[in-house]
């Protein structure tokens, strides 16, 4: 993936490395979000159940914050599809480089302003629209993450939530100990397996991890994702144009 190739091997050395620090990055930005504000930010379907909630509270106008809060994750997927599933369609290079210099961009963006008190005051109740403001970028950020990973593993992989994976995870095990029974047909079975635990512990390690850095440092808590969100942009920069230019 980091090399800017077209065909995507799923169980790659370098893959599954990209996809464990970005499954750690995405625990990161939950629990800054949930500090932040008192909301996960990559959990499409708990935007839905709190829209029910605040609709039957009559409280319309959360309703509706929690109504177009997902649509930033939607933008993201959609963006990550221009950036790298139509590419690939037109049979050209995806740009990765991009997308990891949207995400460094938009977590810069996010440490500047909290720093500046563009989202209020940290671990706030989720009530003013600066509140949602972040919500929104931080699901863009998510999306636009999720996106490109499900389509460089041909949707094998989600980084940002663990539903997906827990269920593969659950249907891997049972064609593992059914494997006599399968006749062979789970060649990648264990990889794959040890793939999605290795999602599932990174990311709950980020969740560690990031409960320390925003419990000490607020909003500068986002530095953390900021910077693995750069070094795979330097990567990208790297091996997508550098160093074609020089071979």
């Amino acid at each position: 993936m980091i090399f800017g190739n077209e065909t995507i091997s799923t169980y790659t050395r370098s893959n599954i490395s990209i996809w464990m620090v970005l499954a750690f990055q995405a625990g990161l930005l939950n629990m800054g979000g949930f500090m932040a504000c008192h909301s996960f930010v990559s959990h499409v379907t708990g935007y839905a159940t709190l829209f029910g909630q605040e609709v039957n509270r009559a409280e319309f106008k959360f309703a509706l914050g929690m109504l177009l809060v997902p649509l930033f994750f939607l933008a993201g997927a959609m963006l990550s599809g221009v950036l790298v599933d139509l590419q690939i369609k037109l049979q050209k290079k995806p740009r990765y480089y991009i997308v990891f210099g949207v995400l460094f961009s938009l977590l810069l963006f996010v440490v500047v302003g909290g720093f500046n008190g563009l989202f209020g005051h940290f671990g706030e109740p989720l009530e003013q629209s600066r509140d949602y403001t972040l919500l929104a970028l931080l699901c863009l950020i998510c999306g636009i993450q999720n996106g490109t990973v499900s389509l460089v593993s041909r949707s094998m992989v989600r980084t940002t939530h663990l539903t997906g994976i827990t269920t593969d995870l659950g249907i891997g095990l049972v064609r593992v100990f059914n494997r006599d029974l399968l006749h062979g047909k789970i060649d990648d079975e264990w990889k794959a397996n040890f793939m999605r635990i290795g999602i599932i512990g990174f990311f709950a390690l980020g969740s560690i991890s990031g409960f320390a850095a925003f419990r000490d440092l607020g909003f500068r808590g986002f530095l953390f994702p900021c910077a693995i969100s750069f070094t795979l942009f330097a990567l990208t920069v790297y091996h997508q144009l550098i160093k074609p230019r020089m071979a």
